[in-house]
């Protein structure tokens, strides 16, 4: 079956640096969109980056642009997300998602906290 496992979460000072993972398995990764969401509490899930399957092409929601790098690797049927210069606006659950027919999976979920 369908299996996202995010890692690579954490705490970290304004201004520093996370790299997200997320292994996917179970169907066929190189074929998928893949996509980051974030949510915090209260709010709606929101689309931070998405990069499209084999031609790579990538999307980022503009507050994160020019700081989040979204990239993926078919060979290890990984996504990350690099995230640079964090603020605590930042601070989310982050998700990875895959888009497979009409149906979205997503993973458990990791916690980015970005504080001093």
């Amino acid at each position: 079956q369908v299996q996202l496992v995010e890692s690579g979460g954490g705490l970290v000072q304004p201004g520093g640096s996370l790299r997200l993972s997320c292994a996917a398995s179970g169907f066929m990764f190189s074929s998928t969109h893949m996509s980051w969401y974030r949510q915090t509490p209260g709010q709606e899930r929101e689309l931070a980056a998405l990069i499209r399957n084999r031609a790579g092409d990538t999307y980022y929601r503009d507050s994160v642009k020019g700081r989040f790098t979204i990239s993926r690797d078919n060979a290890k049927n990984t996504v990350y997300l690099q995230m640079n210069n964090l603020s605590p606006e930042d601070t989310a659950v982050y998700y990875c998602n895959a888009q497979i027919g009409w149906k979205d999976y997503w993973g458990q979920g990791t916690q980015v906290t970005v504080s001093s």
